[in-house]
């Protein structure tokens, strides 16, 4: 990142990175909107979001795929990103600066992986169809989004520290005021885990990725519920053409 073109390049990323990585969130948030509030409620109360996301994706793969796809970019020019934001802090405090960028590249590698297993399970929607592919998904959810010898997801671990310990640089260094300091670690915690697309408003209004929010000051389901009928009980539906958007 030394001379202009690499100024460039970080000042470009430091913009766009942030806009496209929260405009990938909110789209994989609103996936959902669709779906009758007895469907999200049910959605919601998993463990995790993949039944969700994967019904979203059989009613809608073009626009699951671009928020997917989306959110990985956003992801991808993170990277150049906090490296520009490494190497302006680095002048005030170069260990911090140093720390910060290598744990937070490892997540934003771990990442790129959670991506192909995402992929891989919305290929499963398309070849087996929503519910079996979201009952494989499910069985096997640790050891797919772990990862071989759990590699991705204890890396994505360096993604907490790492965004911390820039923050704190970038705060020593004047870089960046406490507020927008504050939103590195708390961007990071969205970078998390495949098929994770719940609560993206809430993360969102904690901060979002905002490494280039301000000028930096210094040098350079296999199941939803339903309503039935009649009565208060509920039936579940995990039929693939029950599951679209209701118009």
């Amino acid at each position: 990142m030394n001379g202009k073109t690499g100024r460039w390049i970080g000042g470009v990323a430091l913009i766009l990175a942030p806009l496209v990585w929260c405009a990938g969130l909110l789209l994989r948030h609103l996936a959902l909107k669709d779906f009758t509030p007895e469907q999200v409620a049910w959605f919601d109360q998993q463990p995790f979001a993949a039944p969700g996301q994967l019904a979203a994706y059989a009613a809608n793969p073009g626009f699951v795929t671009a928020a997917y796809s989306l959110f990985l970019l956003g992801a991808v020019l993170l990277l150049p990103a906090f490296l520009m934001l490494a190497k302006t802090v680095a002048a005030k405090a170069p260990a911090l600066a140093a720390w910060g960028f290598l744990l937070l590249a490892f997540g934003l590698f771990a990442r790129v992986y959670f991506a192909g297993v995402e992929l891989t399970a919305f290929e499963l929607v398309d070849k087996l169809g929503l519910d079996h592919a979201t009952k494989l998904v499910m069985d096997d959810y640790v050891d797919l989004s772990y990862g071989l010898w759990r590699i991705p997801v204890t890396a994505s671990v360096g993604q907490y520290a790492g965004g911390l310990l820039l923050a704190i640089g970038a705060f020593r260094a004047g870089t960046f005021g406490y507020r927008t300091g504050t939103a590195i670690p708390l961007a990071v915690h969205a970078l998390d885990g495949g098929a994770q697309g719940k609560r993206a408003p809430e993360r969102l209004h904690r901060g979002g990725p905002r490494p280039g929010a301000r000028p930096a000051r210094g040098p350079c389901p296999d199941e939803a519920r339903r309503p039935s009928g009649g009565g208060d009980e509920s039936r579940l539906v995990g039929e693939h053409d029950r599951l679209r958007p209701v118009p």
